[in-house]
């Protein structure tokens, strides 16, 4: 890989201070130099000549840590976060959670809910606000997906004029 590429703004023994540190990912100036490598290189190829995948695969959450800090939003960031993503779905050795659907309980309190909300005439947005929930999570509870506590049933209840409930 030609780093001169991407360093441009370096002088030649900076250029090689660089290569030297990108191969060491415990050296202090690494996160910079990567950041730095990543905001101008769009060729996953040429970075893994430099560290393996599963180098970055460790490294990239302190990484996208630091770029934040650095640069709130970034095209090159959200594009790399990509790029981890497929590596760690295709090397992650992690067994995936089987899913399953939600236990009977919750199901029927979300589905008391919904049709509740239904019969009213409100939008999931206008019960969230009602009983001071967010909107993704008025969907998760109707879809038996979330847990709520007594307290936030209680709300249900009042604001959804739900007088008893048959579980």
């Amino acid at each position: 890989m030609e780093i001169t590429k991407y360093f441009w703004d370096l002088n030649d023994k900076a250029v090689k201070d660089a290569v030297r540190i990108l191969k060491q990912p415990a050296h202090p100036k690494f996160i910079p130099y990567m950041i730095n490598l990543l905001s101008r290189c769009d060729n996953p190829k040429e970075v893994f000549s430099l560290i393996s995948k599963e180098g970055f695969i460790k490294i990239w959450p302190k990484i996208r840590y630091n770029w934040a800090k650095i640069n709130r939003s970034s095209e090159f960031r959200d594009w790399w976060e990509t790029i981890y993503e497929q590596l760690v779905e295709k090397y992650s050795h992690k067994e995936k959670k089987p899913k399953g659907k939600p236990a009977d309980l919750p199901l029927k309190i979300g589905w008391i809910i919904r049709q509740a909300r239904l019969r009213r005439g409100l939008s999931q947005k206008d019960l969230a606000l009602m009983v001071m929930v967010r909107q993704p999570d008025i969907s998760r509870i109707e879809e038996g997906r979330k847990n709520i506590t007594l307290e936030t049933l209680s709300r249900f209840c009042k604001t959804l004029e739900i007088k008893t409930l048959t579980l």
